[in-house]
C-alpha cells in the first residue's frame, strides 16, 4: 500500500536547518486501508532524534539521510562511541555518538541495524513502547544456524520483536543496497519511485515508518505482519532490484518459502 503524503500540522518540536531556508515541515501521512478500517489515518512524522544501534554500511546511511532531513540522530556500534567521531564529524551538528543503551533512550524512533547473531545485546528496557526498525537480514555464514529461521517457523523480524516485547518493531530497510538509499531517493510523487517493503505487527508503527520511509524519498508497500516479512528476506523476488509500488507487489506475490512444496 502506497504512503501518500499530505499536508497536516501535528504538534511537535520544530527546528531551523542550515541551508534548507527554514524550519522542518511537521506533517502527516496517511495509508490508506491501514488496519483494514476503511479510512486514511495518519500519524505524525513530527519526531526530532532518530537513535541508531549499528552504525554500519545500512546505519550509516540512514544516519545520513535523517540529518538531510532535519532530524538529530545517535549512533552507537559495538566498538564505542570514541570509533565514530569521524561519522559524527562527516553528518554535523545534529549527530552525535554514543553507546547502544544511549542511542535506545536518546531515539524517538530507533533503528537496529547489527548483524542478526547479536540482537541479544539490544537493550531492552529503554526500547519499552518505541516504534524499532529492523534492518536484518539472516546470513547463516555469519549468524550460525538458527533453528527457527531454517525451518521457517519464524522470520528474523519476529526473533526481534520476541527480545523486545513491549516495543513496536517494524522490519524496513533490508532489501535495498546502502548505496542505493542515498543514490535513489526521490520527492514525493515522482514517477516510477522506488518502493520500499515494510512489515509489523502494530498499525500506528508501520505509518510512523512509512512516514519516515516516504521523507527520506521512496514509496512504501505494507507486506503486513511480522510473519509475512519473509517475503522480502534474502532470495525473493523483490529482495535487491529497484521496483515501483506496483512491481514490488507483484514481487512480494511471488515469494515463496525455501520449504514450499
Amino acid at each position: 500500500m502506497l504512503a501518500n503524503e499530505r499536508a497536516e500540522s501535528c504538534p511537535g518540536p520544530r527546528r531551523a536547518v542550515p541551508g534548507s531556508g527554514g524550519i522542518i515541515p511537521c506533517y502527516s501521512v496517511g495509508i490508506p486501508d491501514a488496519g483494514n478500517s476503511g479510512h486514511p489515518p495518519t500519524v505524525a512524522a513530527c519526531m526530532t532524534t532518530i537513535g541508531l544501534i549499528g552504525a554500519g554500511h545500512i546505519g550509516s546511511q540512514l544516519a545520513r539521510l535523517a540529518v538531510a532531513h532535519g532530524y538529530d540522530v545517535v549512533v552507537s556500534n559495538s566498538r564505542g562511541p570514541e570509533t565514530l567521531t569521524e561519522l559524527v564529524a562527516e553528518l554535523g551538528e545534529h549527530a552525535r555518538a554514543g553507546t547502544s543503551q544511549e542511542a535506545a533512550e536518546a531515539g524517538e524512533i530507533v533503528v537496529v541495524t547489527i548483524p542478526l547473531k547479536n540482537i541479544g545485546s539490544v537493550p531492552v528496557a529503554p526500547l519499552a513502547g518505541k516504534v524499532v526498525i529492523d534492518t536484518n537480514n539472516y546470513y547463516p555464514q555469519r549468524d550460525g544456524a538458527i533453528a527457527e529461521l531454517d525451518d521457517e517457523s519464524s522470520t528474523s523480524a519476529e526473533l526481534l520483536q520476541a527480545h523486545l516485547p513491549t516495543s513496536h518493531v517494524v522490519k524496513a530497510f533490508n532489501h535495498i543496497a546502502f548505496g542505493d538509499l542515498t543514490a535513489q531517493a526521490l520527492p514525493s510523487g515522482t514517477d516510477n519511485r522506488r518502493a520500499l517493503v515494510i512489515a509489523g505487527n502494530d498499525a500506528d508503527a508501520k505509518q510512523t515508518v512509512a512516514a519516515l520511509i516516504d521523507r527520506f524519498g521512496f514509496d512504501v508497500v505494507d507486506v503486513g505482519s511480522l510473519a509475512e516479512s519473509w517475503r522480502i528476506q534474502v532470495g525473493t523476488p523483490g529482495y535487491g532490484p529497484r521496483l515501483t509500488v506496483a512491481e514490488m507487489t507483484e514481487a512480494l506475490s511471488r515469494a515463496q518459502r525455501a520449504t514450499a512444496s
